[in-house]
């Protein structure tokens, strides 16, 4: 799988603090050597408690790459006279559209249940409102590879399914989490470089890391599929996916000398 890197620095997002130590406060004039000596410690006191210098900054990471998993969401539905009628022709059909995959190669524990309804029709006349029949829906998931992604749409819909509700490109859980590592990395570099440059800027230099907090995410391609059943004499379906972004953002607070 070939990766492309990007670093990306939001200069808008950055924010820079620079806290300084405070200044002694003025003697009393007017006291004894008593109350400079215990103003002179009260003083120093307040030095010691202040806070030190910091300099925080935020920085961004992106990090793009080819999808490695498509899920493919596809729904049997069926009408009829009652809602017994038409869940047990979603059922029928739906075990025809399954056994199809399984003989296509694709495993029982990559399809799943979206989501299940029957529920009547309406018909509208004037202020009546008419059952006309009952529809039931069964929708299912559908994790393949990429590029199994058109093949397997047209086995779902030649066997059973009469809906492609939707179908994404995305990054499996591995994938993910080791592209997040990689976006955050270039998030602190490029963090660190900002915070080096406001340092210089002030005369000071990054002595260490004060804190940090972190936020991001990921953009899966989505895609709304059109298709022709072969019955129709169209094509075999067919994608070509965008690459998937993975984002993270820092902000790191510095303390600098």
């Amino acid at each position: 799988m070939q990766r492309r890197f990007r670093t990306v620095v939001l200069p808008v997002t950055l924010a820079a603090l620079l806290a300084l130590s405070g200044c002694l406060a003025p003697l009393q004039a007017d006291g004894g050597a008593d109350d400079a000596s215990a103003q002179q410690v009260a003083n120093a006191q307040q030095l010691s408690d202040a806070p030190g210098r910091t300099i925080t900054v935020s920085g961004d990471g992106e990090v793009s790459t080819e999808a490695d998993l498509a899920v493919l969401t596809v729904a049997v539905t069926a009408t009829a006279s009652s809602a017994d009628d038409a869940r047990a022709q979603v059922a029928e059909r739906s075990e025809t559209m399954r056994q199809a995959l399984r003989d296509a190669g694709v495993p029982d524990d990559a399809v799943t249940t979206a989501h299940f309804r029957v529920g009547p029709q309406y018909n509208y006349d004037g202020k009546e409102r008419n059952v006309t029949g009952y529809q039931a829906i069964h929708a299912y998931t559908i994790e393949v590879a990429p590029d199994r992604a058109g093949e397997v749409i047209d086995v779902a819909v030649g066997n059973g399914a009469d809906e492609v509700q939707q179908v994404t490109f995305t990054l499996t859980d591995e994938t993910r989490a080791d592209l997040r590592e990689e976006a955050l990395r270039a998030a602190m570099d490029a963090a660190r470089t900002d915070a080096d440059t406001l340092a210089d800027a002030a005369n000071l230099s990054i002595a260490g890391v004060h804190s940090v907090s972190t936020s991001g995410g990921f953009n899966p391609v989505g895609t709304r599929v059109a298709y022709e059943t072969a019955d129709a004499g169209g094509a075999s379906t067919s994608f070509e996916p965008g690459p998937v972004t993975v984002t993270a953002t820092v902000s790191v607070t510095y303390e600098a000398e």
